[in-house]
């Protein structure tokens, strides 16, 4: 059985929401954050990373999130919620599933510049991942415009991965949607569906540690 190490509000909630999507049975060990807000020494201590989210599988110990998505579809879901390099929507699959790491990068440049300096309008480098930051979210709104899902007209771990951006980075000063109404959509289709329910209900920026 899959056992997923989940530091509390991180992004291996989207492992979480996977494991339910596929029906899969798995152990969830939950950790929380110090009082500083950052993980605990006992989670930077289960891999060399020191990441979140982390899995085990047998003798397999994985972090990185686009990782154990592939692995565990690949070795678990029957090939489920990822698409074959021979299909059409091959490469747009492999795109979308990278922009939550593209997101998150200008995500923490910015913020760690802002930390530093506070006003960073004259900071090219934060210009330059404002910019960057932006066009990923306006051509997201024009992607959704275009098709039900990031990669196509069928749900995939693409959109598994680059939810947590439109949801829950908000809260830590992420770029908000309201503005966008592709997304918008989007997002409400996505939080009507019952893995994501119950896996936010299990692990989401609001859910707290089983008793």
């Amino acid at each position: 059985m899959i056992t997923l190490y989940h530091l509390a509000v991180s992004q291996s909630d989207r492992i979480v929401w996977l494991l339910e999507e596929l029906n899969l049975p798995y152990q969830l060990e939950w950790f929380d954050r110090g009082e500083d807000g950052l993980a605990p020494k006992e989670f930077l201590a289960l891999h060399p990373a020191a990441t979140s989210p982390i899995i085990r599988d047998g003798d397999v110990l994985l972090a990185e999130s686009t990782a154990i998505c592939e692995y565990i579809c690949n070795r678990h879901g029957k090939g489920a919620l990822i698409v074959k390099p021979e299909a059409a929507n091959y490469p747009d699959y492999l795109y979308w599933l990278q922009f939550n790491n593209n997101v998150l990068s200008a995500y923490f440049v910015i913020a760690a510049l802002r930390a530093q300096e506070g006003d960073t309008k004259d900071n090219l480098i934060a210009k330059v991942a404002a910019r960057r930051s932006e066009s990923y979210y306006q051509y997201i709104n024009q992607r959704l415009g275009q098709c039900a899902y990031l990669a196509g007209d069928e749900f995939t771990c693409a959109d598994i991965m680059s939810v947590f951006n439109l949801t829950t980075l908000p809260l830590f000063g992420g770029r908000t949607i309201e503005d966008l109404p592709n997304v918008l959509s989007y997002v409400e289709r996505i939080s009507q569906r019952p893995a994501y329910i119950k896996a936010m209900k299990i692990a989401g920026s609001q859910a707290q540690r089983p008793e």
